[in-house]
């Protein structure tokens, strides 16, 4: 008996061990910028795909903190990976990535996409996981159980239905499902305060015209960037201004200067808000507008953008900042050209603050829905 346990344990010494992942290489991927290191790139991707799927799990955990262009890198050698992998007829490690999948400290776009790849192994995963997933940090996932929900309210009537919706409501972060609740729940008598589901800021001070003609005023740092006193007076575009209340009711937080105030041509107008967070936080503020525009919070100017009337839409621009505990100053500062045209005629912004997911960050002491 000894003897022939000693044989075994023989025999499995010879056995290869199992291959390990290049974390090495994995990292560099992870930490690329720019176009400087497309050939390194190349030679780590291929090392990572020539060792296989024991790099998949590796890779999927290196898009915590990837770069951009690192995130893009991993992205095709993941791809590459389960690609030959499903060619050769061998299965994806789906306990492991299903996990990965659940666990919702792992990166957003990472789980995705272990997803995506698992569903092609596994068309019930979707009624496995996506009913749990109804507030996940991933927006991608949310629309997926949201859309469940729409079909299953679609199906009964009265107070079920209504139940399903609301329901929906708590995972829904994109515009189109969101309306498509909002009517359902409106038309049954129990209607949705958009305002605040979007995270909306609404009530704001205003002040101007300032001086644009010939778009030069976007690089003037007219005295509201230098100094916020709210009870001052300055010399703006066409005499005095002072500092005045402008707020909006409309459903999607649009404050249209041009419509409540004057569509002043060739002209700026810097408008202010307070934010309350209840704590120090990571938050994104998503812009609308189809003018230029700088942003500034709490004295610092954190993005701008001078382009005039290409278009807007419901968070056309979307600003990563960190919100200090208690009050926050957020100001913009819009500009409205002198072009005539019909199209070029809106002077309006939209903001709102939500996490990164979409997710309505409200101020400190309001309620959720």
């Amino acid at each position: 008996m000894r003897r022939s346990l000693l044989i075994l344990l023989a025999g499995l010494c010879l056995v290869p061990s199992p291959a390990v992942a290049d974390q090495a290489s994995i990292d560099s991927l992870r930490l690329l910028k720019g176009a400087t290191g497309a050939i390194a790139a190349r030679s780590a991707v291929q090392k990572t795909v020539a060792e296989g799927a024991v790099n998949l799990l590796p890779i999927l955990n290196a898009f915590q903190g990837a770069t951009p262009l690192g995130a893009n890198w991993l992205r095709s050698a993941f791809e590459t990976i389960a690609a030959a992998e499903s060619k050769a007829d061998r299965e994806l490690p789906a306990s492991e990535l299903t996990a990965f999948i659940l666990d919702m400290q792992n990166s957003a776009a990472a789980r995705r996409l272990a997803y995506e790849w698992l569903l092609k192994q596994d068309a019930t995963l979707e009624e496995q996981l996506i009913p749990g997933l109804l507030q996940d940090a991933h927006p991608e996932f949310r629309r997926d159980a949201v859309a469940r929900l729409l079909v299953q309210a679609a199906e009964v009537e009265g107070d079920p239905a209504v139940q399903l919706y609301r329901t929906a409501l708590k995972g829904a972060v994109h515009k189109d499902q969101v309306a498509t609740i909002a009517g359902a729940l409106g038309a049954a008598g129990d209607p949705v305060d958009l305002q605040k589901h979007f995270g909306f800021l609404t009530a704001w001070k205003i002040i101007g015209p300032f001086d644009n003609r010939e778009m030069k005023g976007y690089a003037v740092a007219y005295p509201p960037e230098s100094e916020l006193d709210l009870v001052a007076t300055y010399d703006g575009q066409l005499g005095e201004v002072s500092w005045t209340d402008i707020s909006t009711d409309d459903s999607y937080g649009a404050v249209d200067i041009g419509g409540q105030i004057e569509n002043f041509k060739g002209s700026l107008m810097y408008s202010v808000t307070t934010f309350r967070s209840a704590e120090k936080q990571p938050a994104e503020l998503r812009l609308g507008t189809p003018n230029a525009w700088k942003m500034w919070v709490n004295g610092e100017l954190v993005f701008e953008r001078e382009e005039y009337h290409r278009g807007t839409r419901m968070d056309q621009f979307r600003i990563p900042v960190s919100l200090r505990a208690g009050d926050n100053t957020i100001m913009l500062k819009v500009c409205q050209n002198e072009q005539e045209q019909h199209w070029a005629q809106d002077y309006t912004y939209q903001l709102r603050v939500c996490d990164s997911g979409g997710i309505a960050i409200l101020p400190a002491g309001e309620n959720n829905e």
